[in-house]
């Protein structure tokens, strides 16, 4: 047997009229677990689709083996055994990836039937199974339930079962973990830790968060402008980076960036009460209400910023859509002392967890950015307006020549600032961002934490924080709610939730995100 799974030769990658990859040189051996790590955009997963032939536009030159053959040589069809087979693949996106109109459990199904031959009733067992694997709670109901039905972290274990189903020779994970909380990031890890022993399987792990790394890949390859700049055992480029590339990625934190309110700070939004139920099906013709979030009542002050942490489904994006107004709820929600209105959306932004399935995919850059120009100030020349979305642009880190791109161009951290840049361009009070930094690299992110650090200095923006992500909360808040199965079970001051929790729960979620 080869003991190299996966051999990468002088490849080069481009679309048309701009090379992406250059001079790839890679090398996995059998059994092994190897993160590729660089900012947004450096090319990491222009590399992971490329070894699974996924993008026609893109053009590749050198080889690409699987087992000592190349992928680069194989037809369709070929590739089309081999996907899924001989290679699976865990996407960035799920809710892009999964099929909307297709129920979770069947598409898992519809793999171990197509490559393991299993009939239907025991592959829908065993898409049970691997979903119950992933973390998921209630596996027999989420297989049956659809990709919009699920929260993001369960869309997310839902596309590793799938990628798990058919038990592949090599797995390519692009951010499996991005919208996990940190205590399912650990049992995700550990799980595919424990199936690559298991089965000898060998991993390709495509991330941005270096303690992830640390604790979990065996080797590194760092990329930056679509080259491989250090590459070597994780254990002697953690202990010392070659590459100033690297030195700068392990050297940056997300450093706290609170300031003080003043004593006089007004309440710009008020919850009272606030709670969310829905009417699911328990059968043909019955039918149950199921409490997603329990009562809970907080306020929120003129530059102040208020995290809510807690596992994949504990009610965290249900708060912000309530919050919101895009859900129905029940209780009280002031803004500037009244009652909610529909205006009262210019006031209230909201950055979503998934950019890419909140943008339209047939509208520009320049169109997505300005849409609540349009509605809010409709007064607005189209020359002030452009001028305005190259400015809030240049604030996210992106640069002001893209406003005639579409979506689809962006990598998954710059769709992420486009969201961003969208929600602020109208000059809110409040900001509610869910997972704002889940697919930025940490030089990206500790970017836009300060990004929004310097908003809320200049214009007294208050912000909501939803992030699994334990250094980003402690970094911008000054209070956090700890949520979990949609109670709050513990809230108060960041420094002193930290640093002495006293639920259990968060005692455990703070022990996951120790480095």
């Amino acid at each position: 047997m080869l003991m190299n799974i996966l051999e990468i030769e002088n490849l080069n990658a481009a679309f048309p009229g701009k090379q992406v990859l250059h001079d790839i040189n890679l090398t996995i051996r059998r059994g092994r677990k190897l993160a590729v790590v660089g900012e947004s955009g450096s090319g990491k997963t222009v590399l992971a689709q490329g070894i699974m032939q996924l993008n026609p536009a893109v053009s590749f030159t050198g080889r690409l083996k699987i087992n000592g053959e190349n992928l680069l040589d194989k037809t369709p069809r070929q590739l089309q055994k081999l996907r899924g087979k001989s290679i699976g693949m865990v996407f960035q996106e799920p809710m892009t990836a999964l099929n909307p109109v297709m129920r979770v459990g069947k598409q898992i199904a519809e793999v171990l039937t197509l490559h393991l031959g299993l009939p239907p009733k025991q592959a829908w067992q065993r898409a049970v199974a691997l979903l119950e694997q992933t973390g998921i709670h209630e596996p027999q109901a989420k297989a049956l339930a659809y990709p919009f039905e699920l929260s993001g972290g369960q869309r997310q274990r839902s596309m590793i079962a799938m990628a798990l189903a058919a038990e592949p020779q090599l797995l390519i994970a692009d951010e499996p973990t991005t919208a996990l909380d940190v205590a399912v990031q650990a049992q995700i890890l550990d799980l595919l830790s424990r199936l690559q022993a298991e089965h000898n399987m060998t991993m390709l792990y495509i991330t941005h968060d270096l303690n992830l790394v640390r604790r979990f890949a065996d080797d590194v390859a760092v990329m930056r402008g679509g080259r491989i700049v250090e590459q070597g055992s994780a254990e002697a480029v953690f202990a010392d980076p070659q590459h100033e590339y690297t030195k700068m990625l392990l050297g940056i934190g997300a450093k706290r960036q609170v300031q003080t309110l003043p004593k006089e700070a007004a309440t710009v939004l008020a919850a009272e009460n606030i709670s969310v139920a829905v009417v699911e099906r328990a059968g043909w013709f019955k039918k149950r209400e199921k409490v997603l979030l329990q009562p809970l009542s907080f306020d929120l002050k003129a530059g102040e910023t208020l995290g809510i942490i807690g596992e994949s489904g504990s009610g965290k994006t249900t708060l912000a859509k309530a919050i919101m107004r895009l859900m129905p709820s029940t209780g009280r929600l002031n803004i500037n002392g009244k009652p909610w209105r529909p205006e009262s959306r210019r006031a209230v932004q909201m950055v979503f967890q998934d950019p890419f399935g909140a943008f339209n995919p047939r509208m520009n850059v320049f169109d997505i950015v300005s849409e609540a120009l349009r509605v809010y100030e409709p007064e607005m020349s189209q020359e002030a307006m452009r001028q305005r979305v190259r400015e809030v642009l240049r604030q996210v880190g992106l640069d002001d020549d893209i406003l005639g791109r579409y979506p689809h161009a962006f990598s998954g951290g710059q769709r992420q600032r486009l969201a961003i840049a969208r929600a602020i361009i109208v000059r809110p009070q409040v900001l509610v961002l869910d997972e704002p930094t889940s697919a930025l690299d940490v030089q990206w992110q500790q970017q836009i934490l300060e990004l929004l650090a310097g908003l809320q200095r200049r214009y007294g923006l208050s912000l909501i924080i939803i992030s699994h992500d334990l250094a980003v909360i402690r970094a911008l808040s000054h209070r956090v709610l700890v949520l979990k199965d949609g109670r709050v079970v513990e809230a108060g001051e960041v420094e002193k939730v930290f640093v002495k929790p006293d639920a259990d729960y968060t005692k455990k979620l703070l022990l996951h995100a120790a480095p």
